[in-house]
């Protein structure tokens, strides 16, 4: 099998998670790898997502290390051999990758949410709004890349509106939605989405009001994506360099109570809505 030469996101946290099993076994990779009859660089390969490993061989693995969560077991064996193609790959190599890992984290999660505190949520922007959005990049984008990154944002929001409709909590501060991005008249249709959208019996959507004393990661733009088992669970964070990603057991914990203290501090869904369409309606 040839090397990957830019795994996934999926590749990489698939690797991740079996190098805390291997940790917690005690073993050295060269150690697994010699168990597992391969090639002494194999182990390392397949922790940094460079190379795939089937099914048969990661059950192998788990009984190496001593796995007895069937659960995780189970999860991580859907993650192995080939890669389906998703909608996102059209983009590869065309737009960051960064770009494509979200929306790849986006489609195999159970359920996301998400905090914004400066801007509206990516799966919800309009084509006016995520255009508007992209023209305030310095130094300006090619035209060509512009138009793909809107046309993938766009794309994202399919996550919500296919057959299973991933269920949906967006943390969203007031400060996102009273700023007019692309002009009132734009920034006005942006709100009346928001609306339709928080509709849909998959999406909460929470604004943390003015009035909110302080909260944690203000100021952040948070994504947790919930697995099929929490120990897959991923964080995302944005940068100025770009998406950072967080895997770590203890990094979990500490995102999963923070956004827990944030939700205490938004309106309901009611008054959100309530605070939203009196926002768009002093545009």
């Amino acid at each position: 099998m040839a090397p990957r030469h830019y795994p996934t996101i999926r590749q990489r946290r698939f690797g991740a998670e079996l190098r805390r099993l291997r940790e917690g076994a005690g073993l050295s990779a060269p150690a697994a790898a010699e168990r597992l009859g391969a090639d002494r660089t194999m182990i390392s390969n397949i922790e940094s997502g460079r190379f795939g490993i089937s099914e048969e061989r990661l059950r192998r693995l788990a009984s190496i290390y001593e796995c007895s969560d069937t659960e995780l077991v189970e999860a991580l064996a859907t993650m192995t051999g080939g890669r389906a193609k998703g909608w996102w790959d059209e983009y590869r190599g065309k737009i960051p990758p960064d770009f494509l890992d979200v929306a790849e984290l986006e489609h195999h999660a159970t359920s996301l949410r998400t905090l914004q505190t400066a801007h509206i949520p990516g799966l919800f922007q309009t084509e006016d709004h995520a255009r508007a959005l992209f023209d305030l990049f310095v130094p300006a984008l090619p035209r060509l890349e512009l138009e793909l990154r809107v046309a993938h944002r766009l794309a994202r929001h399919s996550v919500i509106t296919q057959d299973r409709g991933v269920p949906y909590v967006g943390l969203i501060h007031e400060s996102a939605l009273r700023m007019r991005i692309g002009g009132s008249h734009v920034a006005k249709r942006q709100l009346m989405r928001l609306l339709g959208e928080s509709e849909r019996p998959n999406v909460r959507l929470l604004v943390i009001p003015f009035t909110a004393e302080g909260f944690p990661m203000a100021g952040e733009t948070v994504m947790y994506a919930s697995a099929p088992n929490p120990h897959l669970d991923t964080v995302e964070v944005d940068s100025p360099i770009g998406a950072v990603f967080f895997d770590a057991p203890t990094q979990l914990a500490n995102f999963r109570e923070r956004l827990d203290l944030v939700e205490q501090v938004t309106l309901n869904p009611g008054e959100s809505r309530d605070l939203i369409l009196a926002i768009a309606g002093d545009l």
